[in-house]
């Protein structure tokens, strides 16, 4: 992918296979390792060498990818994404009924419940299995309509679009088909072992539409997982571009699980991944204390997670002094509660690479009385003190089945994450930026 062009396609090809956040990593680390990355597993001991390119994962949920630097470490890039998006989790295998073949879920993260409605949906995740030798993780995603959750048809609720509150445990649970089908035996044909050897799954129902343009100029795109998946690969793409190692920086690419339920869980933003990747980069350097609160200062860390474009039906939600319009560029995110990192002063660093990358930058932030999501961004910065700075990209329908952005955005996106690896950042002292531009 190094020295390659962006290309829209490989980006729905990501999304395509990022049906789990088991999957987005399984897909990460096949770019990766295709570029020269090396896995270092975290029980493994680690021998890392100068100019090195390696790759780690947690949980088979998060990954982080580094390049070593070639001489003394002078600072750090990174970029931060999330694996994970709102769906449906399996909560139990089969459940009787007296017609269907069923399986509990609950709902994971924030969704727009009515858009996962009379959908064809598949189960993807992975099942535990016992082996010979111990448990092994299997991925699974069988290629075809498994099950649907179906909407109560107009005759018997006359109000539905009036308004309607769903109840997911009344409201939304998914048929597998007629009574006597077996969701774990098919898995278990699905990854080649026998029923009675799964001994424990992490499973969740995913959309069967591929991304697709859309659009009379093809100018959008159409897929589940948009966020965050678009931010992931556009990042990904942008950090195999960079060189930092040659000037005694370290590079660093991480997408992080959880963030849809807080970013708590130890894959999460909030949990020890990075932590404990720097510290073990650091001390095969050999690098004092000193030198690292030094290299931490000299550093900026992407915070890469979507935000809404202006609505075309309700204008009114969005700040009118902030339009965000699709297509217009990359998100450069403010919340004055924190819940973004975004300050004048790394707002400005960022703006400065996006204008040598010819990228173009919109402002986002919520109307003054809406208080808005939040992001990784401020939960990773309780572990990583370094500067951080909130994008992203404009789309509508977040958190639904099946999101909507622009294909031009992700070019914007792929092409400053680019620039920003190549450029050298230093603070001098407080308060100032020494840009390689």
């Amino acid at each position: 992918m190094k020295n390659a062009a962006f290309s829209i396609e490989e980006l729905f090809r990501f999304l395509d296979a990022g049906v789990s956040a088991f999957h987005s990593t399984a897909a990460a680390a096949a770019i990766l390792e295709a570029d020269g990355y090396v896995n270092c597993p975290e029980s493994a001991a680690w021998e890392l060498a100068p100019g090195g390119k390696y790759y780690t994962t947690r949980n088979g949920s998060a990954v982080l990818a580094w390049r070593m630097p070639k001489g003394e470490l002078t600072g750090w890039h990174a970029a931060a994404s999330h694996s994970d998006s709102p769906t449906w989790r399996i909560k139990q295998f089969d459940t009787e009924d007296k017609v269907f073949a069923k399986a509990e879920v609950e709902g994971y993260g924030g969704m727009i419940m009515p858009s996962w409605l009379d959908r064809p949906l598949t189960v993807a995740g992975r099942l535990l299995v016992r082996t010979e030798s111990g448990i092994e993780s299997r991925l699974v995603c069988p290629d075809r309509a498994l099950a649907c959750i179906p909407n109560l048809c107009i005759h018997f609720n006359r109000d539905l679009n009036n308004g309607m509150k769903y109840n997911p445990q009344v409201d939304l649970q998914p048929i597998f088909g007629g009574k006597g089908g077996n969701l774990k035996e098919v898995l278990a044909a699905e990854a080649g072992v026998k029923a009675e050897d799964i001994l424990d799954a992490d499973l969740v129902l995913a959309t069967r539409e591929k991304a697709v343009r859309m659009g009379l100029n093809g100018e959008y795109f159409m897929s589940g997982r948009i966020d965050d998946l678009e931010c992931a690969y556009t990042t990904l793409w942008g950090f195999l571009q960079g060189r930092g190692e040659e000037e005694g920086r370290g590079d660093l690419w991480v997408m992080f699980d959880n963030e849809e339920v807080g970013s708590s869980s130890r894959q999460g933003a909030q949990g020890t991944l990075m932590a404990d990747v720097l510290a073990r980069i650091e001390e095969s350097m050999g690098v004092s204390r000193e030198q690292s609160i030094r290299a931490r200062t000299n550093s900026l860390v992407l915070s890469a997670d979507n935000g809404h474009a202006t609505h075309p039906n309700h204008p009114e939600k969005s700040d009118p002094a902030n339009p965000v319009v699709m297509g217009g560029g990359v998100l450069l995110k403010y919340n004055a509660r924190q819940t973004y990192t975004t300050s004048g002063f790394t707002g400005a660093a960022f703006t400065a690479i996006c204008k040598k990358a010819g990228v173009p930058v919109q402002v986002f932030a919520n109307r003054a009385d809406v208080p808005g999501g939040s992001t990784l961004g401020n939960l990773l910065g309780h572990q990583i003190l370094m500067p951080m700075v909130d994008i992203g990209l404009g789309q509508l329908a977040m958190h639904s089945a099946m999101e909507t952005a622009s294909c031009a955005d992700a070019e914007y996106m792929a092409k400053a994450v680019a620039e920003y690896y190549n450029t050298p950042i230093f603070q001098p002292k407080d308060g100032e930026w020494k840009l390689g531009l």
